[in-house]
């Protein structure tokens, strides 16, 4: 393996470099194919292709990682090898297959994307990672002369909900397959690096901190930008007039609001000087973009962390007539906006809010977040790429891998509310937001701008803006389907080692040599503190035991006293008699010791209580290595001694043999696995009809955003009863989930079970919207988890079960839901 950071290279290095390329023809076919030459770090990452190794390439966001991707492509096509490109969501899927079927012709790419199924046998296939590993597991025939996998937003391995994918796709391809790893600029990139090469082969890590376009970062400072680091420092330190003005700001009193923006009046440099005379309010949302405008800094990605804010911003540009577009753009506009559009019906245009979309689209002004219809957002991607719309309100959802670049990035805030309370946002997080400032072959240089506020610190902003810690964590862990997949496939001990070279293994591995080095340097004090105590009289450990415990129980004694003053218990009365009595005898044994006589008594006894916390703390530092030593080994272990118990599988010899149940289990991924498992071959939803199984699947997938206060109607018939019964068998799995020491699962969610009823049994989009409170992207996204749980139904069941789920896919992906589908 070769670790270097390929920006530092030397001219000689650099030099040997250009020799090497000379020599790959593969390299140099590709280069004629492209308008501009390759950056360092790309053309080392495909010279390691080339040579027949995988690679890392960790790299800012656009900063140009997929120019590797797509050397992998060229060198399957020249070698008459089949190549996946695998994206993390469907967005990317599609945007992927555009451009490589533009520069290979349609009938050489192919997409899959799980509700997407085009030329699926083609050299040249996009998919989204989930249908990779399903392929693997399958042992699917389209895997036969596989030669490359491209896994795009490689990063996503440290999400805790779909994270695994990853992992499980690295470590089960077949060994002569080389995977190109594309990821955002990690700061453990060298670790996972090392895991690929143990588990992969000889994998080289290309890392470049260097942005493509640079960043300049500004705080806007009531309607004046300023620069945030000091110019010309290479350590960033604060803009010294920055943190003058944020001191002044934070001592004077509030006085009436300059009007100098707002009038249209310019503001001097001389005029910044008197701020003490007035004290400028924050401006509003239109009045930065206007701005902006006048800056020269449009267009522009404006991130707000909440839906409600980015259409209320939407709503209060179209209430100043902000209008950022000629006549000939609204007009480029509205056509693209119609011909993307024309197939959603009528009826739910006005509860789409269609209109009051097109209108800010037309002004050039759009919002962007999850709670928007799919084909809505893609309009606005194509929009702002095409530089007709030219600001965008977004969630931070938007800076996952979306290729969206802005000359400017502005944040509302530095703090988020993460479902419980408001939290920071990481240094990663900022930079992952950032990233879309600089638009590369456009912009010379692209911009972040922070909207000053008085809690907001410049010396905290400087510091998550200079720092690049993003580290990779893997959250994986086996699962049920996982479990007899693996088994299916492997047989138990080779599933087992397979999962001992999990990444989290890995991580969990590393971890433990530096918990061994501590446990070293601890057992030296141990011993050091021994000694310091050691009495001349006797041993002194034995008495510092028993001053602990009479210490311990004198706390007990007077807990107790405290707790029998609110109520008379005859029973905590004679537990306290007990206590006072032991007490006692501790004591006479304390006086009796020999140590108790010593005149060092007291220093002995700081140097035991010293020993004694540190033990603790030693004791404490022995779990944790116990518990990270094997843990997903292990944990694999006590999934497959559940899974015995149900009679998933069968233990046959050293070995578990996968029973029909198992092969059931096989072909249902998501949480609640087991649970849909368990209530088809108990056939619990054989008597439900297709649109209360409808509500059932919405009931299993469905996590509501925040806690419901109001009890959540259900259908009516006999969902109640079915219902009643597959929670009974949640609970009884949740009972023998916590006996075998595994993860335990929330309870069903009924919050849109009615709504999806209603759906299936053809309710107006509007009224179920509001029946069910859900914005339409999120009504979009969960039909779809929906109907992916009603197709594995579908699929695993049999007879009137998998007729009805085939019944409740058709009324569920039904007019809008089937044009997100298919549009």
């Amino acid at each position: 393996m070769s670790t270097k950071n390929w920006d530092d290279l030397s001219p000689a290095e650099r030099l040997r470099l250009s020799k090497i390329k000379s020599k790959t023809s593969s390299l140099n076919s590709f280069t004629d194919l492209l308008d501009f030459p390759l950056d360092d770090f790309q053309e080392r990452a495909c010279l390691s292709l080339a040579s027949g190794k995988g690679v890392l390439v960790a790299a800012p966001t656009g900063a140009g990682k997929t120019i590797v991707g797509e050397f992998a492509i060229h060198l399957a096509v020249e070698k008459n090898l089949k190549v996946f490109y695998t994206t993390p969501i469907k967005a990317l899927s599609n945007q992927k297959y555009a451009e490589l079927s533009k520069r290979y012709g349609p009938d050489r790419v192919g997409l899959l994307t799980g509700d997407s199924n085009q030329n699926s046998d083609a050299q040249i296939v996009v998919m989204t990672t989930e249908v990779l590993r399903n392929m693997i597991y399958a042992n699917s025939d389209a895997l036969i002369n596989l030669g490359f996998v491209v896994m795009d937003e490689v990063h996503y391995l440290a999400d805790r909900f779909r994270g695994a994918v990853w992992e499980e796709v690295i470590l089960h391809l077949p060994k002569d397959v080389k995977i190109v790893s594309l990821s955002a600029t990690v700061s453990n990139a060298e670790e996972f690096g090392a895991w690929l090469e143990e588990v992969r082969g000889e994998t080289d890590i290309i890392v470049s901190e260097v942005r493509p376009v640079p960043l300049n970062q500004h705080v806007l400072f009531t309607d004046e930008l300023l620069d945030l680091f000091q110019e010309g420092d290479p350590q960033n330190r604060v803009n010294p007039e920055l943190a003058s003005r944020h001191a002044q700001k934070l001592r004077l009193p509030i006085n009436k609001t300059a009007q100098n923006f707002r009038s249209g009046k310019s503001k001097s440099r001389s005029d910044s000087h008197r701020q003490h005379q007035a004290r400028i309010e924050r401006l509003t949302k239109p009045e930065v973009v206007e701005l902006l405008d006048e800056a020269n800094l449009l267009p522009a990605i404006f991130f707000i962390f909440s839906r409600a804010g980015c259409e209320s911003a939407v709503t209060a540009c179209l209430a100043r007539g902000v209008r950022l577009t000629t006549t000939e753009e609204k007009q480029q506009i509205r056509r693209i906006v119609e011909e993307k559009t024309y197939n959603i019906a009528d009826e739910d245009l006005a509860t789409l809010g269609y209109f009051e979309w097109l209108n800010a689209l037309e002004r050039g002004v759009a919002a962007h977040h999850a709670g928007m219809l799919p084909a809505f957002k893609e309009v606005v991607e194509e929009l702002f790429l095409r530089k007709l719309v030219k600001v965008v309100f977004a969630t931070e959802t938007l800076a996952l891998g979306i290729n969206m670049p802005a000359r400017t990035v502005v944040l509302e805030r530095l703090d988020k509310f993460n479902g419980e309370g408001r939290v920071q946002i990481t240094p990663g997080e900022y930079t992952q937001l950032t990233g879309r400032a600089g638009r590369r072959g456009i912009d010379t240089e692209g911009h972040s701008v922070i909207l000053w506020s008085a809690n907001l610190d410049p010396n905290i902003v400087a510091g998550l803006a200079s720092k690049r810690t993003y580290p990779l964590i893997s959250p994986f862990r086996p699962t049920y389907n996982m479990a007899v997949n693996l088994i299916d496939a492997f047989g138990r001990e080779r599933a087992r080692q397979v999962l001992e070279t999990s990444f989290a293994q890995f991580q969990a591995d590393r971890s433990v040599v530096g918990l061994a080095r501590g446990i070293r340097e601890k057992e030296t004090s141990l011993a050091g503190y021994a000694e310091s105590m050691k009495c001349h009289l006797g041993d002194f450990a034995s008495y510092a035991k028993i001053r602990r415990d009479i210490s311990d129980l004198e706390k007990e004694i007077a807990s107790s006293r405290i707790r029998s003053v609110k109520g008379k218990d005859i029973r905590q009365n004679k537990g306290r008699h007990l206590q006072e009595r032991n007490l006692v005898r501790l004591k006479q044994e304390l006086r009796a010791h020999p140590c108790h006589q010593c005149q060092e008594r007291e220093a002995h006894a700081r140097w035991g209580e010293r020993w004694h916390k540190l033990n603790r703390e030693l004791q404490a530092t022995l779990d944790q290595i116990e518990g990270r030593t094997n843990q997903v080994a292990r944990t694999f272990d006590r999934i497959c001694d559940l899974l015995a118990e149900l009679g998933y599988i069968r233990a046959v010899g050293d070995d578990f043999e996968v029973l029909a149940e198992g092969a059931l289990l096989a072909k249902i991924y998501g949480e609640r696995d087991l649970l849909v498992a368990e209530c088809i071959s108990k056939r619990i939803w054989d008597g439900l009809d297709a649109a209360n199984l409808a509500a059932m699947a919405a009931a299993l997938v469905y996590e509501a955003r925040r806690d419901e206060e109001w009890e959540p109607r259900i259908p009516r018939g006999n969902f109640g009863e079915v219902l009643a019964t597959t929670e009974e068998i949640w609970y009884e799995l949740e009972h023998v989930a916590k006996r075998h020491k595994l993860r335990s699962s929330s309870p069903l969610d009924l919050g849109i079970s009615l709504a999806i009823h209603r759906w299936a049994t053809g309710a107006r989009l509007d009224s179920v919207l509001e029946s069910a409170d859900l914005l339409p992207g999120d009504f979009i996204r969960w039909t779809k988890q929906i109907i992916d749980l009603l197709d594995q139904i579908s699929q695993c069941a049999e007879g009137t079960l998998a007729e009805t789920a085939k019944s409740a896919v058709d009324k569920v992906k039904r007019g809008i839901v089937a044009y997100s589908y298919y549009g």
